[in-house]
């Protein structure tokens, strides 16, 4: 088989699918496409537009504002990854914080959003040699992916991770905080009209509440070697 193949890994939030996606990328020279950082991004931008707040969201106009929104990946030599830019200015730390975090499930319901996104995602895959990451890539982005993992842990451990990476860049935010924005994205990003997350039929699902990154990575690489020989 081609050795330029797509890969598709979807999956519930912190569950490291960054991380593994970025891996695959840089072992096999795949093309990395971070689909959660484009949703971030437009929600930065509706947060920046004063369009979504606690308890408001004006749908109708983000709509309207689709048009102005670009969004591109430009690779950062020295940390290794392509960082998010929102027209043109780099927004990788800012679509990180937990105020996006609580906001973008919602954002990512709006099925204009999730049209304009998919159709840009789709337009990057269509040379393959691609490693995608997001709710819906195996599903509807790329449904015939030659490799779709679907990664899962409990909402607890999920939880402690984001919570540990958050106090390292220095947010003031409380483990409490940080576990009903889990609970509550896996609730919206599951019961959502518009592609829900949901496991492909023909996925490989890693629990990894319990395995270690490398773990994970390598019982990965070894499916993708079976597949490119």
């Amino acid at each position: 088989m081609d050795d330029k193949i797509t890969i598709a890994i979807d999956g519930f939030s912190s569950t490291g699918k960054s991380t593994i996606a970025k891996l695959i990328a840089n072992k096999y020279n795949f093309i990395y496409v971070d689909t959660g950082a484009m949703y971030r991004a437009v929600t930065l931008f509706a947060m920046q537009n004063n369009l979504i707040s606690n308890g408001f969201m004006d749908q109708t106009s983000l709509i309207k504002s689709l048009k102005e929104i670009t969004l591109s990946f430009q690779f950062n030599m020295n940390l290794g990854f392509a960082e998010m830019f929102l027209n043109n200015v780099n927004v990788e730390k800012e679509i990180r914080t937990l105020e996006v975090s609580q906001f973008v499930s919602k954002i990512a319901t709006i099925s204009e959003v999730r049209k304009k996104l998919v159709s840009e995602q789709q337009e990057m895959g269509k040379q393959g040699g691609i490693v995608m990451d997001g709710r819906d890539i195996g599903t509807v982005v790329f449904p015939n992916a030659h490799l779709k993992l679907f990664m899962t842990a409990s909402a607890d451990k999920r939880a402690t991770r984001r919570y540990n990476e958050l106090i390292a860049i220095g947010d003031n935010v409380s483990f409490e905080d940080i576990l009903f924005n889990v609970q509550e994205r896996d609730r919206i990003d599951s019961t959502r009209e518009d592609s829900p997350l949901v496991m492909a039929d023909d996925a490989i699902e890693f629990d990894n509440s319990d395995m270690g990154i490398t773990e994970q990575f390598d019982e990965i690489c070894s499916v993708i070697d079976r597949i490119i020989l």
